[in-house]
């Protein structure tokens, strides 16, 4: 078993040599692995980025099956990674638990919520890592920290024996720095054969574009025709694709069925929250059934939309953030607004149920800003052969 680096990026909560060994044999054999600690493993606490979770519940008598799987397929668990509180962010930073080091950009948040796990990535501390995405808890991360990260086709993979979020959006996903990695790990969580994509049709929503600043939208532009210079690449104008109506939807139903899954106990600990997460658990406890309920309606349009245009060989191609990961010393407007902004861009794979892929084809300044693949529902593998055979970087 290779030796298990030292965590000099504070990416761990629980580290072991290994914490659980895989089998001697199998598709992930002596690959090294972290898990974000809202997936459960017997034996230890599962903190959910809380210390008043931690002490409100009891320490885990069974193991997630995903964690299982991966143990048969012969990859180490080295430990638990590091998570936003109760998972209710994209930025990375804990107030209880500190931040990880971003080893791309040490003066800039990671992302999150799955911070630890995209942190353990970069800084090869481990060859994958398990996460989970909500709102773009893979997706950011893996776009700061510039690395390889994946949301999955919602409901393609299980989410037993972990702390859900909001039911109708979480998703398991995972991180690596290379294509077959990032592939080795699918084709062990996702199961089944990619049926081969052929000369796909890639395009990029004009709305999506518009997120960005004009420096920015016109380095994104110049950098990914360049880099698919050699495929069928088209800019469309959606225009029933409103991206800020949108990310209201998507927050509105996220809201409801966090209060509605945690609201009793938050209400019992909200004093000990930390920056943000407070607040929006106090927005979300204003949010009526009458409000979610036309909102899950308004997504059924816009999935049946997305659906309509994301036929086979079709994938959608975004900016995976709005902006490059703010400063660690950025004010709590400014944090909000970076999210604001970000969140009209996770909600289209999030309202649509749709599998999403960050790439680091290029950095800004040093910082990591990630390009994404958006395909149609479960082309999950179709999409990581792909990106294997002509993305990487």
């Amino acid at each position: 078993m290779k030796a298990i680096p030292k965590d000099i990026y504070s990416a761990f909560i629980l580290q072991g040599e290994p914490l659980l060994a895989g089998n001697t044999s199998g598709k992930l054999h002596d690959l090294s692995f972290g898990l974000k600690d809202v997936l459960d493993v017997a034996g230890f606490p599962t903190t959910f980025g809380s210390p008043d979770w931690t002490s409100t519940h009891p320490i885990a008598s069974e193991t997630a099956p995903i964690v299982t799987q991966l143990l048969n397929e012969g990859a180490n668990l080295v430990g638990k990674t590091h998570t936003d509180e109760l998972t209710y962010s994209i930025l990375g930073m804990n107030a209880h638990f500190g931040t990880p080091v971003n080893p791309l950009s040490p003066n800039r948040v990671p992302g999150g919520s799955s911070s630890g796990s995209s942190v353990a990535v970069a800084g090869k501390l481990v060859d994958f890592a398990i996460g989970t995405d909500t709102g773009g808890s893979v997706r950011i991360p893996a776009s700061f920290c510039g690395i390889y990260g994946i949301r999955p086709t919602h409901g393609k993979i299980s989410l037993a024996h972990a702390r859900p979020l909001a039911k109708s959006f979480d998703t398991l996903g995972w991180f690596a720095r290379d294509t077959q990695t990032l592939l080795d790990v699918g084709k062990v969580l996702l199961q089944g054969e990619a049926a081969p994509t052929t000369n796909p049709k890639i395009l990029v929503p004009k709305q999506a574009l518009a997120v960005l600043s004009d420096e920015l939208r016109e380095l994104f532009v110049a950098k990914t025709t360049a880099i698919f210079k050699d495929f069928d690449l088209e800019e469309v104008d959606l225009e029933w694709m409103q991206l800020r109506h949108f990310a209201e939807t998507f927050r509105i139903i996220q809201a409801r069925e966090i209060w509605l899954e945690y609201g009793e106990w938050a209400s019992q600990h909200l004093e000990n929250f930390g920056p943000g997460i407070k607040q929006r658990f106090l927005i979300a406890k204003e949010i009526s059934e009458e409000a979610a309920s036309s909102a899950r309606i308004e997504r059924q349009s816009i999935q049946n939309k997305l659906n309509q245009i994301l036929t086979p060989n079709t994938m959608f191609l975004v900016p995976t953030a709005s902006n490059l990961a703010p400063l660690l010393n950025s004010s709590q407007e400014e944090l909000e607004q970076f999210r604001k902004d970000t969140f009209q861009l996770v909600s289209i794979a999030g309202l649509g149920g749709l599998p999403q892929v960050n790439i680091p084809a290029f950095n800004v300044n040093e910082c990591g800003f990630g390009m994404s693949l958006i395909g149609p529902q479960h082309a999950d593998l179709q999409m990581l052969e792909f990106i294997q055979k002509n993305l990487n970087f």
